[in-house]
């Protein structure tokens, strides 16, 4: 019921007589290949109107109610495929979309960020909540102290979603601790292997790796968080969008019990349509607006060249939301410094579709990271060569003992590794100041982070011999690298109101530049932050490379890439499939085989099982 692969009738509902061009506009781009005959799952929003509204008009077109959202104004529902049509003239409608599938997108990695600084400091994250919507979380010594999660729900499993999303729909405020126990805890254990690597990265404690002959500390950044698991991906690493609104909607309701000031979405899938009218993209705003940091891994389509883009355009949803910390992969290189650091080659690359939002917001270490192992789970299972072996981080072993698999570590690489390094640090940032909002902790980790690049660099996959060059514009970077020691200094110095939203971009074919245009309400658009423009302007953001003295983005191909580089003007600037004004993903079907019940699953994890040398 889950697993959603199946295509959605477009072009057969363009040709009927009820259809006109104000329902086409309601319908998503990805319905476009619809059977006529299958019912499918959508996800159906309204403006003004009540859910009773919804499901009345839904059953009168002998369609089902599935569950009702909080986040989003709307609810997933069943629904014949012709009668789409029909429920999309409605005025009281005014979006449906698949509900689609999401997949799953550390010894150097502490190292790299500068971490030490904050735990110096003491903060470690201690007392605050990082709410992990992923594939679950095992029992583990190495995890948070020795503690379970403080709250686990498992939204893969039908019966409980249902349960949880009946006395969630309505609630659009945290909840207070008394209300919780109608929300009761059970478990969700990680059958995929992605959500404990996760969450490792984020609160892994190192017992494994403190014995008297260990070489290397694999501790997480912020190793006295509260974790609250929220699984939405199953034994696959797929789970659909409404399993992840679904889960969002908990996290916002149980913000105040469990100090939920953070989540962290290691998934993602296409972009199909604006981020105004993409379900998902309205979930993570709201928890945004509820005081609730959101980080978003960005991609591992860097290296697609599928449409002659060289990997730009190719930003997963939610990640795509400008409102959201979105974060790309480094290379560590294998050491503890920072100056010969890379960024992945598969890292996905803005600006966004549709919206052309510049993305990522931010890098960080992503690749080889080494993590917590769930022993029995898919990933171990299909990759043991993953496993770290005991020679890897403890020395005076002989030969034989030094190949055996740790029972406690494996090594993926992604963005999905990523993004919980900087979800740690926002736990890190908020445990220093926790009046610090959403919008703060963005812009003081954006205008902290290194900007110090090479122009380009290039890395070859081993498997078929090719190699790919990146360049380190804001569309591939962002902001720049994070630097924990660099935040936790300007810490006192984040202006105290703005939004920090990310800009958009526009591209003018005639004189092949582009320019960035940043939301009047944001930090980087003031003409005075905090006394000073320069210390908290676009320029000091994303580097006076990047942004002209006016904080306008203004470049063609050599300021950018250097004089060396035409890479713009020949195959960037000018793909039709990176400024055009539809989804390059539109033209996409699903595989038929994930197809079930007329769904899509989504992306998942954003994981590399390989990583890159």
């Amino acid at each position: 019921m889950k697993k959603l692969s199946s295509i959605f009738l477009f072009a057969a509902i363009m040709s009927s007589a009820a259809t006109n061009s104000s329902a086409e506009s309601k319908l998503s781009s990805d319905l476009a290949n619809v059977d006529p005959l299958s019912n499918v799952r959508v996800i159906v929003q309204s403006k003004t109107a009540s859910t009773n509204v919804l499901d009345a008009l839904v059953t009168g077109l002998l369609g089902t109610v599935l569950q009702h959202f909080s986040s989003v104004h709307g609810g997933l529902y069943q629904i014949p495929a012709l009668s789409l049509s029909a429920l999309a003239n409605n005025p009281s409608v005014s979006f449906i979309s698949l509900d689609r599938t999401n997949t799953a997108q550390l010894d150097n990695t502490a190292a790299a960020v500068n971490v030490n600084a904050l735990w110096k400091g003491g903060f470690t994250g201690s007392g605050i909540g990082v709410a992990v919507i992923d594939s679950g979380m095992n029992p583990d010594p190495n995890l948070g102290g020795g503690k379970p999660p403080v709250y686990s729900y498992d939204f893969t499993q039908p019966a409980a979603l249902a349960t949880v999303s009946s006395l969630l729909a309505g609630i659009t405020q945290p909840l207070p601790t008394s209300s919780i126990p109608s929300l009761a805890s059970h478990n969700a254990p990680d059958q995929f292997g992605h959500g404990q690597h996760v969450a490792g990265i984020i609160a892994s404690n190192g017992k494994d790796s403190q014995c008297s002959h260990c070489s290397r500390l694999f501790k997480g950044i912020a190793p006295n968080v509260n974790l609250i698991d929220l699984k939405v991906l199953d034994q696959n690493g797929q789970g659909t969008d409404s399993e992840v609104i679904a889960a969002i909607d908990m996290a916002i309701a149980l913000k105040n019990a469990y100090n939920i000031r953070v989540i962290n979405l290691s998934l993602g899938r296409p972009v199909y349509e604006s981020y105004t009218q993409d379900p998902l993209c309205k979930a993570v705003e709201s928890a945004w607006k509820a005081g609730i940091v959101v980080v978003v891994a960005a991609g591992n389509e860097g290296r697609d060249n599928t449409y002659g883009e060289q990997g730009y355009g190719t930003i997963n949803a939610p990640g795509n939301d400008p409102y959201v910390i979105t974060v790309g992969a480094m290379k560590t290189e294998g050491t503890y410094t920072r100056t010969d650091d890379l960024i992945a080659s598969y890292s996905s690359k803005g600006p966004t579709q549709v919206d052309h939002i510049v993305k990522p917001d931010l890098v960080a270490p992503g690749n080889l990271v080494v993590s917590l192992l769930a022993n029995g789970s898919t990933l171990a299972k299909q990759y043991p060569g993953n496993m770290v072996t005991l020679s890897y981080y403890q020395t005076g072993l002989n030969t034989n003992d030094g190949k055996k698999p740790s029972n406690s570590y494996f090594l993926l690489s992604g963005t999905s590794m990523a993004a919980p390094v900087v979800s740690a640090a926002a736990a890190d940032l908020l445990q220093a100041n926790s009046n610090l909002t959403p919008d703060q902790i963005k812009a003081l980790l954006m205008q902290t982070a290194s900007k110090s690049f090479p122009v380009s660099s290039s890395a070859t996959d081993a498997s078929t011999g090719q190699t790919y060059t990146d360049y380190y514009d804001i569309f591939t970077v962002g902001a720049g690298y994070i630097d924990l020691n660099a935040a936790l200094a300007a810490i006192s110095s984040v202006p105290p109101s703005g939004t920090a939203l990310s800009p958009a971009a526009a591209y003018d074919p005639t004189s092949g530049t582009v320019t960035v245009e940043f939301d009047p309400s944001s930090i980087w658009a003031s003409q005075s932050v905090a006394g000073s423009r320069a210390l908290w302007g676009a320029q000091s953001v994303w580097g006076s490379s990047e942004i002209d003295s006016s904080d306008r983005a203004l470049w063609g191909a050599n300021s950018v890439w250097g004089q060396s580089s035409d890479q713009s003007s020949q195959t960037v600037w000018g793909a039709r499939a990176l400024w055009g004004a539809s989804s390059m993903y539109d033209s996409q079907t699903p595989s038929s085989s994930n197809t079930d019940s007329g769904s899509r699953a989504l992306w998942g994890a954003n994981i590399s099982i390989t990583g890159e040398k």
